[in-house]
C-alpha cells in the first residue's frame, strides 16, 4: 500500500486519533496554527477552548484521574508552553498520565530569543518523565505514540513533546508503529515471587500491622482496589491512605481508619505510629504522612511496595521494598497466603486499641445554630449526594482538608484534588476535565474563596461546553490554611491572608452564565444544597463559613504523630491526658 506524505500537523492529529484520543484541552497561537487547521479539518477529536493555560493542565488532569485515560494539552510557544509548567509539576508530583503538546518557533531560530521563544525542553526537563524536541516530521508520528507510552506505563507522568513550526508544516510519511519497545525504559510490573513470599510471611506474624496506602493503588486500576478490599479481609489488618489515596477501600468499611498524615484521624496516626508491621502499597512516605522522621513508627518493621525504584529507601529506611505494580503485588500477594492456607492472624487486641483511638472522636467539631461550620457543610453535602456517587475536586486549603476528613469516598477515581504541589486553582478545571470524561457525573468543586479566584475565568469554559459543573465555596474571608498557621505558629499575625474586596460571587456567577446561590445561615445549607442540584446547569454556591474555624486535627510541622492537636484541646496545642493514655 502506497505511503502518502501528510503535514507534520496532520501527522500529529492521526496520531492522536490511532491513540484513541478524543479530548483535547488546549489554547491556540502562532506556533501551533497549523495544528490547529489540521484539527479544525480533522473533526475527529474535540478541542475544550479553555482561558488559561494552566486550566488546559489542569483539566487533562481531572481528565485522566476520573477517566482513567491519559490526558492530552495542546498549548503555544513561549507563555503558552510556560503557563502550562506549573500543571505539568502537578500531573509529575502526582503521577497522573498526560501528555503536553507545545508549539515552537521555526528549527532556524531556536535560540534566536525569538518572538514567543522559551526553551521549553531546558524549563520542563525537571517536571516532567521525559520530553522531546522534534525537528524530523518523519519521527513526529513515532515520538507521539512513545510519549504515550511513557506517560502511561509504570509509574504515569506528564510528557511535553516541543514541535517547532516548521516542522508542522513539512512533509513526511507515516505509518501507526507496532506496540513499543523503548530501549531503556522498561518499568517492572511484576514482583519477584521470593519478595512477595517474605511479605506474606511477616504479614501472618505480624501482630499489629497496618496497611498505608497511596495514589498508586488508585493508578493500578477499579481491580486494585478490589484486591486491598479482599486482603484487608483475609490479613484482618486496618488500613489508612494518604490524601491521592482515599476511595481505595470504602469508607464505610469498618477496617478504614481514615486518612493519616497532617490532618489525618488519630486512629490512624496512632496506628502507624503503634505498628509492629507498615505494608506501604503505591505510597511514597512523604513529609505531610511521615513527620518528624526520627519518631515515624519507631517499632515497626517497613514494607515498600511501589512501581517507582527511587521512592523505595528515598525517606524512610525500608525492610524489604518491593518494585512492582500495586495491583499485580496484591494479587500475587492473595495468591500465595491463599495457597500456603495461612489462617487469619488473630489481631484482636490490635483492634482493642484501635477502637480506643477512635473513641477520641477527632473529628467532632463545635456544634453552632448561628453560623455555619465548614465541617457541617462539608457532611451536609455528602449527605445530599453521597447516593449519586459524586466525582469531587477541590482546590488547595483548608476546604480541601475538611472534604478529605468528612466526605466519605466509597470508589476510587472519585476524589481528585492536588497532593504533592498543593495547587490553588486546580479544583475548576479539574471538575471541567472530569465532567468532559464523565458527562453524565454528579461533578463538585468543593472550594475556597481565595483559591476558586486562581482559575476564575474558566467558568466561562463550562458555559461554553454546557458543562452542569457545581462549586460549593467554603467562604471564610480568609485564606484559611495560611491564616491558621499564623494562629498557630506567629501569634496570630495575620499577614496577608485576609480575603479582601472579594466578588459578589452570585453576581459574578450569574455574568458568567452560571446559577449562583447563597448559604449564610445553617437553616440553609439543606436547603441551598437541594437547589444547586436541581439545576442542570452550572451552579456556584456561596457559602459563608465560620471566619476563624481551624482545621483539626493536626501535626505540627516538624513534630510526631503522638504530637497531635486535636479540636478537643486545640488552645493548649496539644493531646489531652485521655488520648496520650492511649498511645
Amino acid at each position: 500500500m502506497k505511503v502518502i506524505e501528510k503535514s507534520g500537523a496532520d501527522i500529529l492529529v492521526e496520531a492522536l486519533c490511532d491513540l484513541g484520543v478524543d479530548v483535547i484541552f488546549g489554547y491556540p497561537g502562532g506556533a501551533v496554527l497549523p495544528i490547529y487547521d489540521a484539527l479544525f479539518r480533522s473533526k475527529r477529536i474535540r478541542h475544550i477552548l479553555v482561558r488559561h493555560e494552566q486550566a488546559a493542565t489542569h483539566a487533562a488532569e481531572g481528565y485522566a484521574r476520573s477517566t482513567g485515560k491519559p490526558g492530552v494539552v495542546l498549548v503555544t510557544s513561549g507563555p503558552g508552553a510556560t503557563n502550562a509548567v506549573t500543571g505539568i509539576t502537578d500531573a509529575l508530583l502526582d503521577s497522573i498520565p498526560m501528555v503536553v503538546i507545545t508549539g515552537q518557533v521555526p528549527t532556524a531560530l531556536i535560540g534566536s530569543d525569538a518572538f514567543q521563544e522559551a526553551d521549553t525542553i531546558g524549563i520542563t526537563r525537571h517536571c516532567t518523565k521525559h520530553n522531546y524536541l522534534v525537528k524530523d516530521p518523519a519521527i513526529l508520528g513515532s515520538v507521539i505514540h512513545e510519549a504515550f507510552h511513557i506517560a502511561t506505563s509504570g509509574r504515569p507522568g506528564p510528557v511535553v513533546v516541543d514541535i517547532p513550526k516548521d516542522v508542522q508544516v513539512a512533509t513526511a510519511k507515516y505509518q501507526k508503529p507496532g506496540p513499543i519497545q523503548h530501549k531503556t525504559y522498561r518499568p517492572a510490573l511484576k514482583a519477584d515471587r521470593s519478595e512477595i513470599e517474605q511479605l506474606v510471611d511477616m504479614l501472618a506474624a505480624a501482630e499489629r500491622p497496618i496497611f498505608y496506602t497511596g495514589g498508586g493503588v488508585i493508578n493500578a486500576g477499579p481491580a486494585a482496589s478490589q484486591l486491598l478490599i479482599e486482603l484487608a479481609r483475609v490479613t484482618g489488618a486496618p488500613v489508612t491512605s494518604t490524601l491521592m489515596g482515599l476511595g481505595a477501600l470504602p469508607a464505610t468499611s469498618p477496617q478504614w481508619l481514615g486518612m493519616l498524615g497532617m490532618h489525618g484521624t488519630y486512629e490512624a496516626n496512632m496506628a502507624m505510629n503503634q505498628a509492629d508491621l507498615i505494608v506501604a502499597i503505591g505510597a511514597r512516605f512523604d513529609d505531610r504522612v511521615t513527620g518528624r522522621l526520627d519518631a515515624f513508627s519507631p517499632n515497626s518493621r517497613k514494607v515498600h511496595i511501589d512501581i517507582d525504584r527511587s521512592s523505595i529507601n528515598k525517606t524512610v529506611r525500608i525492610d524489604l521494598g518491593i518494585v512492582a505494580d500495586a495491583g499485580h503485588a496484591m494479587e500475587d500477594m492473595l495468591r500465595i497466603w491463599k495457597a500456603r492456607q495461612h489462617p487469619k492472624p488473630d489481631t484482636r487486641e490490635w483492634w482493642r486499641r484501635i477502637e480506643g483511638w477512635r473513641a477520641v472522636q477527632c473529628l467532632n467539631f463545635p456544634k453552632d445554630d448561628q453560623v455555619i461550620m465548614p465541617q457541617r457543610a462539608v457532611r451536609a453535602l455528602w449527605e445530599a449526594t453521597h447516593a449519586r456517587d459524586p466525582i469531587i475536586t477541590t482546590e488547595v486549603g483548608q476546604h480541601q482538608m475538611w472534604a478529605a476528613q468528612h466526605f466519605g469516598f466509597e470508589k476510587p477515581n472519585k476524589w481528585l484534588t492536588s497532593g504533592g504541589l498543593g495547587t490553588m486553582g486546580y479544583g475548576l478545571p479539574a471538575a471541567i476535565g472530569a465532567q468532559m470524561g464523565n458527562p453524565n457525573a454528579l461533578v463538585i468543586d468543593i472550594a475556597g474563596e481565595a483559591s476558586i479566584q486562581m482559575n476564575i475565568q474558566e467558568l466561562a469554559t463550562a458555559t461554553q461546553y454546557r458543562l452542569p459543573v457545581k462549586v460549593f465555596i467554603l467562604n471564610n474571608e480568609y485564606m484559611g490554611m495560611v491564616r491558621q498557621w499564623q494562629e498557630l505558629t506567629y501569634e496570630s499575625r495575620y499577614a496577608e491572608s485576609y480575603s479582601d474586596s472579594l466578588p459578589d460571587f452570585v453576581k459574578l456567577a450569574e455574568a458568567y452564565g452560571w446559577k449562583g446561590i447563597r448559604i449564610e445561615h445553617p437553616d440553609q445549607l439543606e436547603q441551598g444544597i437541594a437547589d444547586m442540584l436541581a439545576h442542570d446547569g452550572p451552579v456556584m454556591v456561596d457559602c459563608m463559613v465560620a471566619k476563624l474555624a481551624n482545621c483539626f486535627p493536626m501535626i505540627p510541622s516538624g513534630a510526631a504523630h503522638t504530637d497531635m492537636i486535636l479540636q478537643a484541646n486545640e488552645v493548649s496545642g496539644t493531646m489531652d491526658d485521655e488520648a496520650k493514655a492511649l498511645v
